[in-house]
C-alpha cells in the first residue's frame, strides 16, 4: 500500500507567476523587486464558467509563498492539502494565492515600513489587482479570505482590521499578540548573540548571511530585527532595550505595542464585526507564548461584540498545518454565500 502526500495525484493546477512589483521598488533592503506569485487553481478551474473564491495565504517569518509547494516526506504542503480538501468534499472549489513577501531580514509583518518595504501596499494595491484582472475570481471583499500562522497569522489579522474593504474573513493561527508576554522573553538571547558581535545589529546581519553554521538563537535575534524595522522604523534597526542591562526603552517600546492586535481590537472592532468569518486558534503550549494573547484576543472580542471562532488545541507553536483541515472549510463556506 502506498502512502504519504503523493499517494493521490493533484486535481488542480498549480500556476506559477513571475511577477515584478512597482511598489517595492527602492525598498531600503535592496530586496528583488521580482517575485514568484503561486496560484492553485481548482479541478474545474479551465472547463466551467463560473467565478471562485479567493483564499490569500501568508507566510510565516523565514518562509515565503513558495513554500505552498515544498515537497515534505511526512506531511502534505499547502496546495495538497487544500486540494484533499476539496477532493473529499470538505470544502468547494477556490482559488489559492501564496505571495512571496519574503525579505533579508528573514520574513515580514505584512506592514508598511520605509525600513523593510511596503508590503501591506504590495498585497492590496498591486496583487489583488492583478489576481482579479487575470484570473477568474469573484472579485469583491465579500469573497476574498486571507489566512497564516504565526507572522502569516498576525499579518492576516492585522490586514483584516485595516483593510476591510478588502477582506471578508480571516484565518489566524498562533499569530502573534501580546507582545509583553511574546517577545520580551527573547530579548536576553538576543542581548548575548548581538554582543558577540559588539553589539552591532549591522555585523549581526552580515555575518548571519555569510555564515552557514547559524544558531537557533541566531534566528530569533534576526526575528526581532526584522520586528523592531516593522514596528519602530528609522534610519537604523533600534531594540527597544539596552543591550547591557536589558532595561526597556519605554518610548520605543510603546511604538511596539501600538502594532500589538491587543491593543488594536477597540478600534478597529467595527471592521472586524463587518468579517464573514474571523477565526483564532493557538496551541495550549505553545513555546513562544501566544496561546496568552490568542485567549486576550478573544476575550476582548468577545467584550466588544465581535463574532468569532477561537479555538484552544492541544499542541504547541510546531507542527500545527493539520489545523487548516479546520479553518480553510470554515472560510471557504462564509466566503462562498
Amino acid at each position: 500500500m502506498k502512502h504519504g502526500p503523493e499517494s493521490r495525484p493533484l486535481s488542480g493546477e498549480i500556476v506559477r507567476i513571475s511577477h515584478s512589483s512597482d511598489v517595492l521598488k527602492d525598498n531600503a533592503l535592496g530586496d528583488s523587486v521580482v517575485r514568484d506569485l503561486l496560484i492553485y487553481l481548482p479541478r474545474n478551474y479551465h472547463q466551467s464558467h463560473q467565478r471562485f473564491p479567493v483564499l490569500w495565504h501568508l507566510a510565516a517569518f523565514t518562509n515565503s509563498g513558495r513554500s505552498a509547494t515544498n515537497w515534505r516526506g511526512f506531511d502534505e504542503n499547502l496546495f495538497q492539502r487544500v486540494d484533499r480538501l476539496i477532493h473529499d468534499g470538505a470544502m468547494g472549489e477556490v482559488i489559492v494565492v501564496s505571495p512571496d513577501c519574503f525579505t533579508s531580514l528573514g520574513g515580514n509583518q505584512y506592514l508598511n515600513s520605509p525600513a523593510i518595504g511596503r508590503y501591506s501596499d504590495y498585497i492590496h494595491h498591486e496583487l489583488i489587482p492583478f489576481i482579479d484582472d487575470g484570473f477568474k475570481t469573484l472579485s469583491s471583499r465579500a469573497h476574498r479570505g486571507v489566512f497564516g500562522k504565526s507572522s502569516g497569522g498576525y499579518g492576516a489579522l492585522m490586514l483584516a482590521m485595516k483593510y476591510p474593504e478588502y477582506w471578508g474573513g480571516l484565518a489566524n493561527h498562533s499569530g502573534d499578540a501580546h507582545f509583553d508576554a511574546v517577545y520580551r522573553a527573547d530579548f536576553p538571547a538576543a542581548s548575548r548573540t548581538l554582543n558577540r558581535h559588539n553589539g552591532d545589529i549591522d555585523a549581526f546581519i552580515e555575518h548571519f548571511w555569510s555564515t552557514d553554521q547559524r544558531r537557533g538563537d541566531d534566528f530569533m535575534t534576526l526575528m526581532l530585527c526584522c520586528l523592531a524595522a516593522s514596528y519602530d522604523p528609522g534610519n537604523s534597526i533600534e531594540l527597544p532595550f539596552d543591550l547591557r542591562t536589558l532595561c526597556i526603552d519605554q518610548t520605543r517600546w510603546q511604538r511596539w505595542l501600538q502594532h500589538d492586535p491587543i491593543t488594536q481590537i477597540e478600534a478597529h472592532r467595527k471592521a472586524l464585526a463587518s468579517m464573514h468569518l474571523v477565526y483564532t486558534d493557538c496551541g495550549d503550549q505553545d513555546q513562544y507564548n501566544i496561546q496568552y494573547g490568542a485567549r486576550l484576543l478573544s476575550d476582548l472580542m468577545t467584550e466588544h461584540d465581535i463574532d468569532h471562532e477561537y479555538h484552544e488545541f492541544s499542541g504547541t507553536h510546531s507542527e500545527i498545518d493539520h489545523r487548516l483541515d479546520v479553518s480553510l472549510p470554515r472560510l471557504y463556506a462564509a466566503l462562498s454565500d
